[in-house]
């Protein structure tokens, strides 16, 4: 149960020590748990002491592939409360509750023009670290934000809404994003498949949209939980192929849209025979480069469209926040397993061999939480 410090702006002045405790990734699926400095802040930065962050399925490639550097910081869905404020900083104060966007967008070159926000530039230097090259920070005791973060991407949490639920803003910006790319209309039909947060997020979504939608799991769990978001018209894909039932349910057509949650390639293939000719295909999960095959024709001569999409959309951040913050979804249902940063080794291994029962999983170092 959320507690009076969790809900409201109360805060306990606490003295900000020289280290903290972080997790530290060394190289390919090797994170330690490591005492560094607490970063030092510019005079337009901010220092914030994290309460809640979520673990991602792109930190747990990063980890697992050695696709960056090391060492670094992992963690970027944030929430926690400001700790310290730069001289130049006016709009925040010690004791705020806020979270931060870890990628904002310059606003001026190409990609922005174009609205392909998460090719900019400025967008890719990350704009919040835990020390070491900035890669978010959130799996630490305090992270940093830079001045175009505290300016741009950071929101104040209001009272009444925990930081569980805010530290949902981030994934559900970048579920908004797939949605609005793939260009939903109402009375269509929409197969998303798989029904981890993520799937349960963007269905949510699809279905706020006036869409139909079908929901495919190979697990009843996570279908159950689903179902408690008012996704009823779920397809066990253990049980049944989610492609024939989804052209039984469409008189043989197939659907309008398939939306790919699972960042499994070998299902390209099974969305593409999902959805009609003339229809969409969003990959939302592919987030490694790695080969796949699909048949070209269906894209050619079927006229099937693929579309990607990718991070967050700064043009989206004021509706995923009224989304978030208006509770229009009760996101902290998503979270199965909190651990305190004490033990974030676990949870990372954990969240990267997922049971059946598991979602969300947050890492809280301001909270003793538990498994």
């Amino acid at each position: 149960m959320a507690t009076a410090r969790q809900l409201t702006g109360e805060h306990i002045e606490q003295p900000i020590p020289a280290t903290m405790a972080a997790a530290v990734y060394r190289g390919i699926n090797d994170v330690r748990l490591e005492q560094v400095p607490v970063p030092s802040i510019g005079p337009d930065e901010i220092l914030v002491r994290v309460d809640t962050c979520g673990i991602c399925g792109t930190d747990l490639k990063k980890i697992a592939t050695g696709s960056h550097s090391a060492p670094r910081i992992f963690g970027h869905e944030t929430a926690g409360v400001v700790a310290r404020v730069g001289s130049n900083v006016d709009e925040f104060s010690p004791g705020n509750r806020v979270i931060v966007f870890h990628h904002v967008p310059c606003g001026r070159c190409y990609y922005c023009q174009h609205k392909t926000f998460a090719q900019c530039p400025t967008y890719k230097q990350v704009g919040c670290t835990a020390g070491f090259e900035p890669s978010g920070g959130g799996f630490a005791e305090y992270v940093r934000v830079m001045d175009w973060i505290v300016r741009k991407g950071t929101i104040p949490i209001p009272d009444g809404v925990s930081f569980e639920q805010a530290a949902f803003v981030e994934p559900v910006n970048t579920c908004m994003k797939g949605i609005e790319r793939i260009r939903l209309e109402a009375g269509e039909t929409v197969l998303v498949i798989g029904q981890g947060p993520i799937g349960i997020i963007l269905s949510v979504l699809a279905k706020r949209s006036g869409v139909t939608v079908i929901t495919s799991d190979l697990y009843e769990q996570r279908l159950t939980i689903s179902r408690g978001f008012g996704l009823e018209n779920a397809v066990n894909a253990s049980r049944l192929d989610p492609v024939q039932e989804t052209l039984r349910q469409t008189g043989g057509r197939g659907a309008d849209a398939v939306i790919l949650a699972v960042g499994s390639n070998g299902l390209i293939q099974t969305a593409m025979d999902a959805v009609r000719p003339g229809g969409r295909v969003l990959l939302f999960a592919q987030t490694q480069h790695g080969e796949t095959t699909f048949d070209p024709a269906a894209v050619c001569m079927e006229e099937k469209t693929l579309i990607g999409s990718y991070s967050a959309s700064i043009d989206l951040q004021d509706e995923s926040v009224r989304f978030v913050m208006g509770r229009e979804m009760a996101l902290e249902n998503l979270i199965s397993h909190r651990f305190p940063l004490a033990r974030v080794v676990e949870a990372l291994n954990w969240a990267a061999l997922p049971q059946p029962n598991t979602m969300k999983i947050v890492v809280q170092p301001s909270q003793e939480g538990q498994k």
